[in-house]
């Protein structure tokens, strides 16, 4: 399996596709790890050169506890594949990393597609009665040590949401949600420390300048939403989309549609 070492780890990664293709680089998001773009490799592939990797605490990477920046490690995927730019494709965590990254090394970007997401330094937003409820049983998970417990709180939020009952949904989808966070359980003696984005993209996004897709699920928390509504109105050239019937990941739970909204959008901007 691929591993490139750098800068105290080893980034687990895959490629596929022809080099010589357009470049897509997928951030997975922080309850997933690169297998929650299964879904779309096959068809991302067909025109494109797909580039997806695991981020330091996430799926087949390794890391020591060392200060790093999630922007240079994407680069450094960039750099040892040859590829000079890449639309960058990031879910949740994954594209707060694709912004901070686009409005840091504009060079290296060709386009820019997130997906329940927001830019660093986004204010608080005031949750919901039941986001709160939430977020305290998941504050207690953590402050008992109890990993598991929290790892599949961490889906009851943001994949079943916490307007939904999880027995509404498919359960493939739902277990395929829990498996892809699970998979993280290893990682959580990990420490590494990430640089931030200095001064954070908050108030710099309206700085990028290539076609920018924002996309949401109806179902995401009302924080997520926010940022969806400031990043379709402040990115100057961004597209918007939502997904009715999904929450956190459109991809894993709305696939069909995700990838049809996805390749539509970058065949329109020759991306």
């Amino acid at each position: 399996m691929p591993h490139l070492d750098v800068n105290g780890a080893s980034l687990y990664y895959e490629a596929d596709g022809h080099i010589s293709s357009p470049a897509l680089l997928l951030l997975h998001a922080g309850i997933a790890n690169l297998r929650m773009w299964d879904p779309q490799e096959e068809a991302f592939a067909q025109d494109h050169y797909v580039i997806r990797f695991d981020s330091r605490g996430f799926g087949e990477t390794r890391t020591e506890d060392v200060n790093f920046s999630d922007r240079a490690d994407a680069l450094a995927i960039l750099d040892h594949l040859g590829i000079e730019r890449a639309t960058l494709i990031g879910c949740s965590r994954g594209g707060s990393i694709a912004l901070d990254l686009a409005v840091e090394s504009p060079s290296r970007v060709s386009g820019l597609i997130t997906i329940g997401s927001g830019p660093s330094g986004f204010p608080d937003v005031e949750l919901t009665n039941e986001e709160d409820a939430l977020f305290d049983q998941m504050d207690a998970a953590y402050q008992a040590q109890d990993w598991e417990a929290l790892c599949d709180l961490e889906v009851r939020l943001w994949c079943i949401g916490p307007a939904r009952r999880e027995s509404d949904l498919d359960p493939a989808f739902v277990a395929k949600a829990y498996e892809l966070n699970r998979a993280n359980l290893p990682h959580v003696l990990e420490h590494p420390i990430p640089t931030p984005l200095e001064p954070p993209a908050y108030d710099r996004i309206v700085d990028i300048t290539v076609p920018s897709l924002v996309l949401v699920g109806d179902h995401d928390l009302s924080e997520v939403l926010a940022q969806h509504e400031y990043l379709s109105t402040t990115i100057p050239r961004a597209d918007s989309a939502r997904f009715p019937d999904s929450a956190h990941l459109p991809g894993l739970e709305q696939a069909a549609d995700f990838e049809r909204v996805v390749l539509q959008w970058l065949a329109q901007h020759g991306l």
